[in-house]
């Protein structure tokens, strides 16, 4: 009996390595077949998620007996009004903004190693990648508006694909919610997991929009107030970088320094300045309000994500780390004690 049960078991053992080969050795069937999926429903995956992030700004016109149409017609107006107002009044400036930051990176190098007798030979290599970049952002835009001639047919064709699914979506988004609900109420476990999540990531959406709306304004103002060049691109830096948390506000703090000192003293010294106002007022006042009623997670935490999401996916990796670390805790929270019992179970085996 013992024989069989080994011979058994060799055989399912034979098995698993033959299908991981097999796997392996078809990577480039399924791996294309996976891409013409994705590509097929990538823009209805990305207008439900786009749809799922708005949902919670729907609830709250409809409570406040908004029709829901009319609803609906107020997001999407304000999204496409914002898109439009960045596409055709902010980035021409920023653009501008990001050459004047790019010259004053080269100048403040050029400066500190002609006084300190010190060549960098980074120095040319940085010029020449600042180069690369203007001209490849500069071909996207042209005379202050984006060049739309210049997109391809498929790019506007997922576009409107995107916009159409998203406001379908939102129509049907509390059908959806209830369809959900239903299918997963049977198993109450998993039907209270799902509860969480929502949650969760509802909380964090919520936070990530409003602290990104004020970081923007809270910046742009105080650097222009203090006379900055770069107001406007940093600003747009500064709400952009809370997807990164802690890195992205120290890219943008950097970034202040470098342009200011290659301005003036004086301008340095205001910029110092408003940094540490900034570190005062967005350390405890703005973020503990929005963020006390939000997830809370630790620095380390966040830290680690940002990292172990940048090695594995790098630049999209190091976006999604955050929300994913957010699931991944609420998820080890919720099974906590169901891990314990089964960690206790094994002991006692053991």
């Amino acid at each position: 009996m013992s024989k069989n049960c080994l011979n058994y078991k060799f055989v399912n053992f034979l098995l698993i390595i033959l299908m991981i080969y097999f796997i392996y050795e078809s990577h480039r069937i399924w791996l294309g077949l996976f891409t013409v999926i994705l590509n097929i429903l990538g823009p209805f995956l990305i207008a439900f998620m786009i749809s799922y992030a708005l949902y919670p700004f729907l609830r709250k016109l409809i409570d406040k007996h908004i029709p829901k149409g009319l609803a609906i017609f107020i997001i999407i107006f304000l999204v496409l009004g914002i898109l439009t107002f960045l596409f055709i009044l902010i980035f021409p400036t920023i653009l501008n903004q990001v050459g004047d930051i790019f010259a004053s990176i080269i100048t403040f190098l050029k400066e500190f190693s002609n006084k300190y007798n010190i060549y960098f030979y980074a120095e040319e290599a940085l010029n020449k990648t600042f180069n690369n970049i203007l001209f490849k952002i500069s071909e996207n835009i042209s005379s202050g508006a984006l060049n739309i001639l210049g997109l391809s047919l498929n790019y506007v064709t997922k576009a409107f694909i995107v916009l159409s699914a998203t406001i379908y979506f939102l129509i049907d988004m509390d059908k959806i919610r209830l369809g959900i609900k239903t299918l997963l109420y049977k198993n109450k476990k998993l039907y209270r997991y799902v509860i969480v999540l929502d949650d969760e990531m509802a909380k964090y959406l919520e936070g990530f929009f409003k602290i990104s709306f004020i970081s923007f304004f809270e910046y742009l103002i105080v650097y222009a107030i203090i006379g900055h060049p770069n107001y406007l691109m940093l600003g747009t830096l500064a709400s952009i970088g809370n997807l990164i948390p802690y890195f992205g506000g120290i890219v943008t703090n950097i970034i202040a320094i470098i342009t200011s000192l290659a301005v003036s003293q004086a301008l340095f010294l205001k910029t110092l300045i408003a940094l540490f106002v900034f570190s005062i007022v967005d350390g405890y006042i703005i973020n503990p309000h929005i963020f006390g009623k939000t997830n809370k997670l630790h620095p380390l935490a966040i830290i680690i994500a940002i990292f172990a999401g940048g090695i594995l996916f790098k630049g999209v990796g190091v976006i999604i780390a955050l929300p994913l670390t957010i699931i991944l805790l609420a998820t080890i929270k919720y099974f906590k004690l169901d891990i314990l019992k089964i960690s206790k179970k094994r002991v006692k085996k053991g």
